[in-house]
Formats: C-alpha cells, sequence, structure tokens
C-alpha cells in the first residue's frame, strides 16, 4: 500500500518552540506565585485539598521507597491504614515517571520536590502542544510557542491540575497522542506510539482515557480534511486503533490493577451530573475567573480571539474553517450533555468538579487558533476575521458578566490582555515579510499572554484558599512528629502510630510509623467499615480514615507506640496548644495472635461492644446516659447544638470509679470535657455528610463515680443512647496479656509476605492484625495457601493440629490478569515489529543478478 505523507514543519522550528514554550510557561507559573506570595515564593501555603492530604504524602513515601526506608514495597503499603495494597495507588498517582524525581530532592522538602515536578509537567505539556503545532501545519515558531504555553497554562491546569498534578500527565497526553495519531496517517513506524500510549496509560489512565478520546477525535478530523483514498484512511484509522491497543496492553498490569482496586474500595458520593448555567461557562473562558465546579476553559485573549476569528478567516480553507470550527462546537456541547459526561468520565461522573476533562476542550481551540494564525494572521488588510472575533469576544463578555464568577479584578486583567492580543496580531498582520515589526508583534503578544496567565493563575491560587482546605508544608511540627515517630519506632515488633491530633489525612507516610489514618481513592472498604465501626472518624465520606485514640484497638492492631501532638495551628478550627511531642507505650500482643474459636457474631451498633467483640474479652462499662439542656433538664432526643435551647449542654452518667471515660458521638461537632479533672477538652468534628467524629478518651472516671461531660457545639448535632464507655484498664491488660502469650513467638514482615511462628499446640485461629483486603492468601504450617478468612474485617486462618507456623502473601487482584494482557501485547507487539522489518527488507532488498549463460537459456 502507498503511503501519504503530511505537511509538518523541519525540526529545529520545531524544537526551538518547544523550548520557548516551556520557558513561557515556567516564568508564568513561578510569576503567579510571586505573585500570590504562595509556597516557595511566599508565606501563604500551595497545599490544598488533596494536593496536601494525598499527593504530597504519597510523594513522600515514594521517596522513602527508593531510599530504601520505606515500611512496605510495590504491592503493600504497612505504614498506612494499618496495611494496604499500594501498586493501585502507585499507578494512580505515582504512575508518572516525573514523580521519580522526588528523589533528588532532600527528604524534608517534599513540598518543594512537588512543586518542582508540577512546573516540569506543565512545561512538558507545553513543548509537546508546540510541536504538535508546527507538525500539523507550518508557520512562525516564536508564535507556535506561544500558544503552547497558552494550552499548557490553561484554566484547567492552573485551577484544577496545578493541585492534582497525577492530571498534568492528561495534560502532556493530549497533544503527544495526536503526534501518535499522525504517526498513524503517515504511515510511520508502530513502536514509538505503542510506547507513547503505554507511558501516558501508565502515568495517570484516568486523563489518558480523556486525552486517548480527544486524540481520536482529531484524528478522525484529519482524516476528512487530508481526504486520502478511502483505503489508505482505513488504513490510518486501523494502525492508530491497533496502536492503542496494545499501548494500554502494556499498561494492563496497572490499568487492571487499578480497576479491581476501585471496585474494592469504600463508595464514595453517587452525583446525578447537572450543567452549568451558560454565563458561567462564558465567564471561565475570561481570565481571573474561578468556579469550582465549572469548567476552566480559559486559554488566553490570544488564542482565544484566534479561535473565534477561524469560522471567519478567509485565508483557510473552507474545509479547515468548518471542520475545526464544528469539532470545537461539539465538543463544548458534549461536556454540558449527561450521556457524553458520562463517556468523558468513563461512565462514572466524579465526586468533585465535573468537568475534568475541560482540557481536552482547551487543546482544541488552541488547535483551532493556530489553524487561523499559520494561514497568516486574521488582520490587516482584511480586517473581517479579527473584527468578528472581536465582537464575539465581547458578546461572551457580556454572557458571563451576568453570572456570579466574574469579579472586579477580571476586567483588570481582560481590558489590557485583548488590548495587548488585538495590538499584536494587527501588527503582525501588517508586518508581511518584515522582521522589525514582526519581532515587535512578537514581544507585544508575549508580554500580554505573561501578564494575563501570571495574574489568572495568581487568582486562582488566592481563590483556591477561601475555596477549599489547606495544609502547612513541611516545617517544624512535622519535624518534630518524625522524630517521636523514629525514636519509638520498632516495626514490626509492634506499630507506632504518628497520631490521632493528624497534620494531613496520610501522615503515616508524611512523618513515618504504621497508623490508621489513610486517604485515597481507593480506600478498601473493609478498611473504612471496620474502623467505623469501632468507633472511628473519617473525612472525605468514608475515604480518609483517621487514627483512633483507643487503648483497646491499641491492643487489637498492635499499636505499642502512639505519638501525640498538639493540635495543628494551621487548622483555624483547632486551638493552638504548645508545641511538646510526646510518646504513650502499651504492653500489647505481636502482630499475629491465635483465639481459640472462629468469628462468632457480627458487629453492632456500639461500637464499645464491637471493640470487645475483637478483642475477645469485656472490658467496658455502658451505663445509661441523660443530656441536659443549659438549664440542667434532660434533654430526651439528645439533640443539641447552635440554633437550638441547647447551646451548652452536659452528658451525665455513671461509671465505675478509676474508668477510663471514652465519648463516642459520630454526629457531634465541637467540644467535649470532662469536669472537675481538668483534662482538656476533646475536639469532634462532625459535617454531614462528609466528616464523621471519632470516639475519644477524656479522662479518668472521679471516686465518686459521677461522670459529667460538658458539650460546647460548634453546629446542630445528635448525642447517641450509648454515648459513653467506661473502660477498666486493668481488664484490658489481662486480655492483652492473655492474647500475647498464646500470640506469634516471632514475626517477620516484607513487601507482601507476613511470616509468624506460633506456640506448639496452637489452636484455633490464627489471626494478623491487618483489614482483610482482597488479595491475602494464607497456609498454615506446610499445608496449601488458600484465600484468607476473615475475622470480623481482619485477616484469619484456621489452625491445623500440629501448625506452628503461618505464612501469608498478598496478590493485587487485577495483577495476574494484567499481566497476561500485557505479555501478549508485548508478544504481538515484537511480532509486527519483526513482520514489519521483514517486509521492509524484502522490498529494499537489490534483485539477485544472473550470469550471461542463464539469460541465454532463459532467452531460448
Amino acid at each position: 500500500m502507498q503511503r501519504f505523507t503530511t505537511p509538518g514543519g523541519p525540526r529545529t522550528p520545531a524544537r526551538a518552540a518547544a523550548l520557548l514554550a516551556a520557558a513561557v510557561t515556567v516564568t508564568a507559573f513561578c510569576a503567579a506565585d510571586v505573585l500570590a506570595r504562595s509556597y516557595p515564593f511566599g508565606p501563604r501555603t500551595r497545599s490544598v485539598n488533596d494536593l496536601g492530604n494525598q499527593y504530597v504524602p504519597f510523594h513522600a513515601h515514594l521517596w522513602d521507597l527508593l531510599h530504601g526506608r520505606a515500611d512496605g514495597g510495590l504491592l503493600i503499603n504497612w505504614q498506612s491504614g494499618y496495611g494496604t495494597s499500594f501498586l493501585p495507588d502507585l499507578g494512580t498517582y505515582l504512575g508518572s515517571p516525573y514523580a521519580l524525581l522526588v528523589a533528588v530532592f532532600p527528604r524534608d522538602r517534599i513540598d518543594l520536590a512537588v512543586y518542582a515536578v508540577t512546573a516540569l509537567k506543565t512545561a512538558s505539556a507545553a513543548a509537546a502542544m508546540a510541536w504538535l503545532l508546527l507538525t500539523l501545519r507550518p508557520g512562525r515558531w516564536w508564535a507556535a510557542g506561544l500558544l503552547g504555553a497558552s494550552y499548557a497554562l490553561c484554566g484547567w491546569s492552573v485551577a484544577d491540575a496545578s493541585y492534582n498534578p497525577m492530571w498534568l500527565d492528561g495534560l502532556i497526553a493530549f497533544p503527544v497522542l495526536c503526534l501518535v495519531g499522525e504517526r498513524a496517517i503517515a504511515g510511520r513506524g508502530r513502536l514509538p506510539g505503542v510506547l507513547i500510549v503505554a507511558l501516558a496509560w501508565t502515568a495517570n489512565f484516568y486523563t489518558a482515557y480523556m486525552a486517548t478520546l480527544g486524540a481520536a477525535l482529531v484524528l478522525l478530523l484529519r482524516l476528512l480534511l487530508i481526504r486520502p483514498p478511502r483505503r489508505q484512511a482505513l488504513a490510518a484509522a486501523g494502525r492508530a486503533a491497533l496502536t492503542v491497543t496494545l499501548g494500554v496492553g502494556l499498561a494492563a498490569p496497572l490499568v487492571t490493577v487499578i480497576w479491581f482496586g476501585t471496585r474494592h474500595a469504600h463508595p464514595g458520593r453517587v452525583r446525578q451530573f447537572a450543567p452549568v448555567p451558560v454565563e458561567d461557562v462564558a465567564a471561565r473562558l475570561l481570565p481571573a475567573t474561578y468556579g469550582f465546579g465549572s469548567p476552566a476553559l480559559y486559554v488566553g485573549a490570544l488564542a482565544l480571539l484566534l479561535a473565534l476569528a477561524l469560522p471567519f478567516h478567509r485565508a483557510v480553507p473552507a474545509r479547515v474553517r468548518a471542520g475545526w470550527t464544528a469539532l470545537v462546537l461539539a465538543v463544548a456541547l458534549s461536556l454540558q450533555w449527561g450521556p457524553t459526561h458520562l463517556v468523558w468520565h468513563a461512565f462514572a461522573t466524579p465526586q468533585g468538579s465535573a468537568y475534568r476533562q475541560a482540557f481536552v476542550l482547551c487543546g482544541l481551540l488552541v488547535l483551532a487558533a493556530w489553524h487561523a494564525l499559520s494561514h497568516g494572521p486574521p488582520g490587516p488588510p482584511g480586517p473581517r476575521a479579527l473584527g468578528a472575533a472581536t465582537a464575539l469576544l465581547a458578546l461572551i463578555t457580556a454572557v458571563a458578566a451576568r453570572g456570579e464568577l466574574v469579579r472586579p479584578y477580571t476586567w483588570t486583567v481582560l481590558g489590557p490582555a485583548v488590548a495587548g492580543a488585538l495590538a499584536g496580531l494587527v501588527l503582525l498582520g501588517r508586518a508581511g515579510r518584515r522582521a522589525g515589526p514582526a519581532a515587535l508583534a512578537a514581544v507585544l503578544l508575549l508580554g500580554a499572554q505573561l501578564g494575563e496567565t501570571a495574574a489568572t493563575s495568581a487568582v486562582a491560587t488566592k481563590l483556591r484558599l477561601g475555596h477549599l482546605d489547606d495544609y502547612a508544608p513541611w516545617g517544624p511540627r512535622q519535624e518534630r512528629q518524625a522524630a517521636a515517630v523514629a525514636r519509638a519506632d520498632d516495626w514490626p515488633r509492634y506499630r507506632t502510630d504518628p497520631g490521632r491530633e493528624q497534620t494531613v489525612g496520610n501522615d503515616p507516610m508524611l512523618v513515618g510509623g504504621q497508623g490508621a489514618a489513610y486517604y485515597s481513592s481507593l480506600t478498601p472498604d473493609v478498611l473504612s467499615r471496620t474502623l467505623t465501626a469501632l468507633g472511628g472518624g473519617w473525612t472525605s465520606r468514608g475515604r480518609s480514615v483517621q487514627s483512633l485514640d483507643n487503648a483497646v484497638t491499641d491492643v487489637v492492631f498492635s499499636v505499642g507506640a502512639r505519638v501525640h501532638s498538639p493540635p495543628d495551628p494551621h487548622q483555624k478550627y483547632l486551638p493552638a496548644d504548645g508545641t511538646r511531642v510526646t510518646v504513650s507505650r502499651q504492653d500489647v500482643p505481636p502482630l499475629v495472635t491465635v483465639r481459640a474459636t472462629a468469628a462468632t457474631g457480627s458487629f453492632g451498633p456500639s461500637p464499645y461492644r464491637n471493640q470487645e467483640l475483637l478483642l475477645g474479652s469485656r472490658v467496658y462499662t455502658v451505663p445509661r446516659l441523660t443530656v441536659h439542656d443549659d438549664d440542667g433538664r434532660p434533654v430526651p432526643t439528645r439533640r443539641v447544638g447552635t440554633g437550638t435551647a441547647v447551646a451548652r449542654p452536659a452528658i451525665t452518667a455513671v461509671c465505675p470509679a478509676g474508668t477510663q471515660v471514652q465519648l463516642w458521638a459520630p454526629h457531634f461537632s465541637g467540644t467535649a470535657r470532662l469536669a472537675g479533672t481538668g483534662a482538656p477538652a476533646a475536639v469532634f468534628r462532625f459535617e454531614y455528610p462528609r466528616n464523621r467524629a471519632a470516639m475519644e478518651p477524656l479522662g479518668r472516671t472521679p471516686a465518686s463515680g459521677r461522670v459529667r461531660v460538658e458539650l460546647t457545639p460548634s453546629r446542630p448535632g445528635r448525642v447517641p443512647a450509648g454515648a459513653v464507655g467506661c473502660l477498666d484498664t486493668g481488664r484490658l491488660h489481662t486480655a492483652a496479656a492473655r492474647l500475647t502469650a498464646t500470640g506469634a513467638t516471632r514475626v517477620t514482615v516484607s513487601d507482601g509476605v507476613v511470616r509468624a511462628e506460633l506456640p506448639a499446640g496452637s489452636k484455633g485461629v490464627a489471626v494478623v492484625a491487618a483489614p482483610r483486603i482482597a488479595g491475602w492468601r494464607c497456609a498454615a504450617g506446610d499445608g496449601p495457601a488458600r484465600p484468607a478468612g476473615r475475622y470480623h474485617g481482619l485477616i484469619a486462618v484456621p489452625l491445623d493440629a500440629g501448625a506452628t507456623s503461618l505464612t501469608c502473601t498478598f496478590h493485587p487482584p487485577g495483577l495476574r490478569l494484567g499481566t497476561t494482557v500485557g505479555a501478549a501485547s508485548l508478544g504481538a507487539l515484537v511480532l509486527l515489529t519483526a513482520c514489519t522489518a521483514v517486509r521492509r527488507r524484502r522490498s529494499t532488498a537489490p534483485p539477485t543478478p544472473t550470469s550471461p549463460r542463464e539469460r541465454a537459456t532463459t532467452a531460448s
């Protein structure tokens, strides 16, 4: 089959454009943080929402893995959630090759490392887009560089992806996958394309999926515009489809593990998609606007004016104008329609922003802008196109002004940006082939774009701080926590929990230790439900489970050391109380214990009884309680909080003297203090449906046995009937000693393997103090490995007569399937590459020479 080629510029201008795009992007990216006085150029933290809670701690854990300091490996993360599958998290958050760069930074500069990775990813997206533009059509290299920076610093990038750095791999993937499509059209070698697809899907399959859809639409449009013979068009489409199939197949070992991980994850909120008003969509095309739930479509005044001018630019062929305009409009409409919204998001509405595919539309706007500019500036001598674009921009601005997303500083930025872009385009149109005016136009456009983009990014940085939770970067607090954990750590003899007074949702990964706290999109359902049943608290609707400061659960999970820190002063809802960090210790059983019988019964509504069920002993007294209002009258409904007559209620109960008082009030928000003891107040955080408050220790019961808990609610809430539990610590020590005596004599833990030596004559069930997530298989003694059983949410292994050892191994669900698919894809790729090489060698081999006698014989 005859190959056909597509137009494209030489590589030297493409390299120059890519370097310019990257330089402009990094300059604007850093200048924005200087303007916003944001880290690392000012006192404001940039660790908002999941950046501080997830991505920075995950990169810290990756740093520990790369330096051999982590507890666990690629299969199991023993630091979080009492032992969780790590490979799905690796594929979701750390699959990008850029993440490896954190290894070259000091451990206490992990925030700076993530910042540098974010800037580098954004610059790479700019370079890739600039290269793509000159591949599609030749043109001024510096103009391609400016538009590449427009794409990399689009609204989606600066408002959404800058604090979700894993999404930036999709920003890179879109132009790169479009280049793969160009290779398919030209019939060039398949191997680079397959490897690029595999890398994109490995880096972040979620946004790579969206980028692949966008690149497929660009490929179809290119084939319609080029109009090759039908056979060649079908062959090009087939090559592209095969390239994507093989590339995704190579990424299958991670993709399938993530997919199976989501099946076992705690379910998030189910949302119904609702399109935002048209004025909000229009507003997000303008600079210096911000809205968490609207599509961030800003690409800068230059790119937007050029894209709007394209339908009216007569120098551009009509088919090109119609094709790119139709594609942009179709994708824009698809963002607002429920069925296509689901297609863009892999048929699941996101829990956060519902417009995570907006970067594809931003890319298409930039591609349309390039086609308008590369055919000649849409300015003089025929200003029709530029005038029409200006009129459309004025209409967009008028529509946007009707909404609430346009703020006064939007006009401050918009005016100079549009004026600079128009002046630059007019000057460029009049320049012709003269270098001086063209250079002046380039400087004018560059200056306008830098100022506009830096201001827009700075505004987004400031507004995010008012809309989202934020967390302090690594500092003295984390230094003290990490030092305390390091001094107390003796894993796997016992766990060291970094503490209930967390700094971020993934403290164990950030400061060390082996705690219950864990926050991920893949938090196992069994972990969240088990800790909730035991009185644990959470945020993010159960996906961010928190440490539980409770002596019974510490015995159950072998937490022998617990760090206690003052409340984080960065969190405004917590009272600052000094800087002293202490460590409490407790004699606890080993990681593997032996129970006489298998689990009986099931968890009920009382966390105190659930803890006893898991412990195997009665250690609590759960008294009847009364809630009193401000005047001392009983409140039968036990409802408390602001806006009612029960603004400062109290709980009264009677407990055995000397017992430890625990308060379980999952639907209460405020503080609780045990009267007459001088103990500090405990903080409870409840906010339906996002937060659930954890059980808290309040202090010792006085000799009278009368307990009075004074509440200070911060919002309406409710106190459950069995809220107070009185822990007999003597009974608890007896239960812990019994479990220690019958537990494992030696426990070793590696990445995905737990080995335990048991006392002779052990009978019943061996229980590993780790959540029974999918993938565990265990063998007692020399017996065969079988799927692990459950002991109220923990790993359980029936013991055969005479078994004195236990071995449990973990295999992430989906890894075997993904490895099989990956191997098949690799085999197919090798075979196809070999066949192609042989066919090319045969087609280029010279004909075999014949002797004169052979020619004479043939002639006769």
